[in-house]
């Protein structure tokens, strides 16, 4: 008995699949367009374009002046301030780095623990981070100033203790924003200050996804809370503390209206960073050329340190 033919019915079931398909792809792309207009219009055209004039002899006022490729890279190496610029870049991502992963850490931590006072503890720990930071780094300004800050008093007995055992002198009394060893803590301090919430609230959230019920069965085996935070708490909390370092790194590298605000890269240019470069190179020598090839350097260094991190994601994931 041979079988019923396939009805017309039947028949167009794979073409009406195919179209609703094709439509939801078509709406899709539809959904998408504004961003990626978006997207091209203020990311690729302006990265096009700075990557144009790292290779042109471009000034400020006057605008391209011909190809100027390897001068403009060359230049930018070799400026004087370059490489300690660069050092001073790296001083400050390692040393913000640490102080912020490691006290959002212990932040989150506190919070975690679920006191009576955790609404109030959660709140003042986030005020900070709703100020801009140009804003915070005027505050830490008038904190810091020589004549209107109220820590000159505290900085006051310091020195006289230091002076006491011997350690400085009266010519070369510590403060703030005095040296570039003092600069870069003091500046320091105001980033952990305002960001620390930041990467506590990411922290968190990565320690609120962690099952409680490894807590226990490790309490129960004798696990003491040194090892439960070893074995359990680092490991589970991996992506979360990845993702704070990649954003922290990123964000400390492109450092800049911090230490415009408060020493300007003072004193004698010992806190100058890289982006401080970009913007005397652009603003201050007009030479948009030379600043668009610092930038493409930054780029470049920032590109291959997010996808060293992003590797260590993945590495932690498989394992």
């Amino acid at each position: 008995m041979t079988s019923a033919a396939a009805s017309p019915r039947d028949k167009a079931r794979p073409a009406r699949r195919l179209s609703w398909k094709r439509s939801r792809q078509i709406f899709g792309f539809l959904y998408a367009m504004p961003t990626m207009i978006y997207v091209a219009i203020f990311f690729v055209l302006p990265l096009c374009l700075v990557i144009l004039m790292s290779g042109s002899q471009w000034s400020l006022l006057t605008g391209s002046k011909g190809i100027n490729f390897p001068t403009n890279y060359t230049t930018a190496s070799a400026d004087s301030l370059f490489w300690p610029a660069v050092w001073f870049t790296i001083e400050y991502t390692v040393l913000v780095t640490v102080f912020l992963i490691g006290l959002g850490l212990g932040l989150a931590l506190l919070i975690q623990e679920g006191t009576r006072w955790v609404g109030i503890l959660r709140t003042s720990f986030l005020l900070p981070g709703a100020m801009g930071l140009a804003t915070a780094s005027l505050l830490y300004w008038g904190l810091y100033s020589g004549s209107i800050g109220p820590l000159n008093g505290v900085l006051a007995a310091v020195n006289d203790v230091l002076i006491s055992f011997g350690l400085v002198d009266r010519q070369n009394e510590l403060t703030f924003l005095g040296s570039g060893t003092t600069a870069l803590i003091s500046t320091s301090f105001l980033i952990v200050w305002k960001f620390s919430g930041f990467y506590m609230l990411i922290l968190l959230v990565g320690l609120q996804a962690i099952p409680g019920d490894l807590y226990e069965a490790a309490a129960i085996d004798g696990a003491t809370r040194w090892n439960m935070f070893k074995s359990i708490t680092l490991p589970l909390l991996r992506r979360s503390l990845a993702l704070s370092t990649i954003l922290c790194v990123t964000g400390s590298l492109l450092a800049f209206d911090q230490f415009y605000v408060l020493t300007h890269g003072g004193p004698d240019n010992t806190t100058v960073t890289v982006v401080q470069l970009i913007y005397r190179s652009a603003f201050i020598r007009q030479n948009l050329g030379s600043a668009a090839a610092l930038s493409i350097i930054v780029l470049v260094a920032l590109l291959v340190l997010n996808a060293v991190q992003f590797r260590w994601i993945r590495s932690g994931a498989e394992n």
